[in-house]
């Protein structure tokens, strides 16, 4: 009897799985689409579109595996790309002897422990109450300290940074390769992930995309009025790339190299968050996802689970970052708009599938390619219309069709997600489940 049993939960494990007739169809009109635009674009301009949108599909790994594996809805995706960004300039851009050869690195440093120092004693002070002190008069120790030492250093802070400027514009970089930035970068933004969760993933889903959205505006705002660690608004360029630039193989050459070291990072991150999925850390994600009572009836730990996914999807989305600003070989505090590294990467996640991998990597190439090309494709409408319109009817022909194109991007992927959500709500590439009986 046992043994009949054994053969029937052995049968409903090892289930025939399917014939992937979706997934060939839809990469099979993806591969056309990517050959039409090598032929009517170029082929320099193409492998630049390929190397940015798998770019976008590490963000976009790190945003399914948030949203799709664990539920929680990660508005801030922009802050993470620029703290990854921010990591390759600062370890990649050259060393800046004007601020190295002098004292100013010393007294940087020294403020910057007189920094740590006062955040200690704070801490400490929100301690008190174990020494005896009242609750009530603990909190308010904390906070006048808090005020007094901020005001304190930052005083200090001011005066430094403005040294920092007037003397050597910003303190520069360190000379690395750009690859030591991506890894950087990445371990900064799972840091502010790991303080962001203990915070936020008590929130329920709607509260946590707001909060993660301020705290994205907040991480731009600084970098943006950090003239002396950043330059502001007046960006750092050029990055140097891990591989040789166009000046050394040329244009397409070049990208193509890069396009291979993006891809290859694709492929280590597809099959480590595959083998995940499949494994028992896996099954106990999505467990809490679908059923958080249930799994914590099973003594399951909620809130150490949900933050793992949520730093591991930070850290996905800093090397993204990196990746992105090295390749554009430029870091701009005004580049990190939440309408393109937060909307359209989560329009990639809704259009490939949330939870699914493959289908993530098929939403970002296939929206990158919508994104760019929906402006060249409305130009031509539209100067045809208006020629049409001029030949036929005597219509004087407007002067700002240009910027009319450029705005139909945001149409056609309004009109994208629309469609997605009507007809293909779970993606077009949906989460596969498996029932083990």
């Amino acid at each position: 009897m046992n043994t009949q049993h054994t053969e029937r939960r052995e049968d409903a494990v090892a289930a025939p799985s399917r014939f992937p007739l979706r997934e060939i169809i839809l990469f099979g009109i993806l591969l056309v689409a990517v050959l039409g635009v090598y032929a009517v674009m170029g082929t320099a301009y193409s492998t630049r579109m390929l190397v940015e949108a798998s770019c976008y599909a590490i963000l976009a790994l790190g945003l399914t595996i948030q949203w799709g594996y664990a539920g929680q809805f990660n508005a801030g995706v922009m802050g993470f790309v620029a703290l990854g960004a921010f990591a390759t300039m600062f370890f990649s851009v050259p060393v800046n002897d004007a601020f190295w050869g002098t004292e100013l690195p010393g007294e940087l440093g020294r403020v910057l422990l007189y920094g740590a120092a006062a955040a200690m004693l704070v801490y400490g002070a929100t301690k008190l109450d174990r020494l005896g002190v009242p609750r009530k008069l603990r909190t308010l120790i904390a906070i006048l300290l808090a005020v007094v030492l901020y005001l304190v250093v930052i005083s200090m802070l001011r005066g430094v940074t403005g040294e920092i400027q007037s003397r050597a514009g910003f303190i520069g970089g360190l000379g690395l390769p750009a690859w030591t930035g991506w890894v950087v970068g990445g371990a900064l933004a799972g840091a502010i992930g790991y303080f962001i969760g203990h915070i936020c993933l008590g929130l329920r889903s709607d509260y946590l995309a707001i909060a993660t959205l301020g705290i994205a505006e907040i991480i731009k705002a600084f970098l943006k009025n950090s003239d002396w660690l950043t330059r502001g608004t007046a960006t750092v360029s050029p990055l140097p790339w891990p591989t040789p630039g166009p000046s050394e193989l040329g244009f397409t050459l070049a990208r193509a190299l890069y396009l291979s070291v993006t891809a290859a990072m694709i492929a280590v991150i597809f099959f480590l968050l595959h083998r995940a999925y499949h494994a028992p850390w896996g099954r106990m994600i999505r467990a809490i996802r679908d059923n958080e009572i249930s799994a914590s009836a099973m003594g399951k730990d909620i809130n150490k689970r949900r933050l793992e996914i949520f730093v591991l999807g930070c850290i996905l989305m800093g090397i993204g970052g990196g990746a992105l600003a090295s390749f554009n070989s430029i870091f701009d505090p005004n580049g990190f708009l939440p309408l393109n590294h937060t909307f359209l990467v989560l329009v990639m996640v809704i259009l490939g599938g949330p939870g699914n991998n493959l289908g993530t990597i098929f939403g970002a190439v296939a929206v990158y390619i919508i994104w760019l090309m929906s402006e060249p494709l409305a130009l031509f409408v539209m100067h045809g219309a208006a020629a049409l319109g001029e030949g036929w009817f005597g219509w004087e022909l407007p002067g700002n069709l240009d910027s009319r194109a450029l705005q139909a991007r945001v149409f056609v992927i309004g009109l994208l997600i629309t469609l997605v959500l009507r007809f293909a709500p779970q993606g077009l590439l949906p989460e596969k489940v498996k029932h083990h009986g």
